[in-house]
């Protein structure tokens, strides 16, 4: 359980995220929703523990998370798997490469530096790879992929680290329509398929109805709305989006995509 109690984050006078709180249960799948600069972004990077709380506390499983430091925070920053909207991939470096940098909290350096990875880890960004379509890829830079290639080679960069959370901040925001469906389906899989709890900040209003269980409202840092697509209504959406409402609300929501049977990470096969 992902536990936020009055999560605040300040800049100077402005709070970004104030007085943010919620539980969350394994295996969710919670979308974010608000207009630009809601503090969707700073409260997931907080989570994270990219951003300093201001005050407030996250626990996960009784653990303080804003307590952590060292070590331990490096660990939980793997266990909560962060995919970012700029990809954050190393162009130069091949797809393989890219994905396996997803185990470097749990590699010596030494490793890391000369490329040295375990055969284990070899195998298992294989299998994300290969849960992603992207296997074929392995050997080709990061930066002659197109931007929807890129994003599934972080997601599966994402998933090697073996998360109990993947953190999502807009990921499909710089991607066109079939590429935005392939990542979000892509996300659905990871969540249904492994269990993994996936919080994911999105602009769109129809996508979040379409495959999120949950949506968390934000407005000027706050929360103003929590609870299950189905009960957030036109006037609520309205006010959240205020003069972008146009902008994302479309028709009726889509069908959420069936997700097909699809072989699991096989961690064994790669020991």
């Amino acid at each position: 359980m992902l536990v936020v109690e009055g999560l605040t984050c300040r800049f100077g006078a402005k709070a970004a995220v104030d007085d943010a709180s919620f539980s969350i249960a394994p295996g969710s799948f919670v979308g974010v929703i608000g207009r630009s600069g809601a503090g969707k972004s700073t409260l997931l990077r907080m989570i994270n523990r990219l951003a300093e709380p201001s005050k407030g506390r996250i626990l996960f499983e009784g653990v303080d998370v804003t307590a952590l430091r060292g070590r331990d925070l490096r660990q939980w920053r793997a266990r909560s798997a962060m995919i970012f909207q700029q990809f954050n991939l190393v162009g130069r470096l091949d797809v393989l490469t890219n994905v396996l940098m997803g185990r470097l909290a749990d590699i010596p350096s030494w490793r890391s530096l000369t490329q040295i990875w375990p055969e284990r880890d070899k195998a298992l960004a294989m299998s994300a790879l290969e849960q992603f379509d992207m296997a074929s890829l392995a050997a080709q830079r990061a930066d002659q992929l197109s931007g929807g290639q890129q994003q599934r080679v972080a997601i599966a960069r994402a998933l090697v680290q073996e998360p109990d959370i993947i953190l999502a901040d807009e990921p499909i925001a710089s991607l066109d329509p079939r590429n935005t469906r392939i990542v979000m389906d892509a996300l659905l899989r990871i969540n249904k398929h492994f269990g993994i709890t996936v919080i994911c900040n999105l602009h769109s209003l129809d996508l979040a109805r379409t495959y999120c269980d949950r949506l968390i409202g934000m407005s000027a840092g706050r929360i103003v709305f929590d609870g299950a697509p189905a009960t957030l209504t036109e006037h609520i959406a309205r006010e959240l989006y205020d003069l972008e409402a146009n902008e994302v609300m479309g028709g009726a929501p889509a069908q959420a995509p069936a997700v097909s049977g699809v072989p699991a990470l096989d961690t064994a096969a790669a020991a």
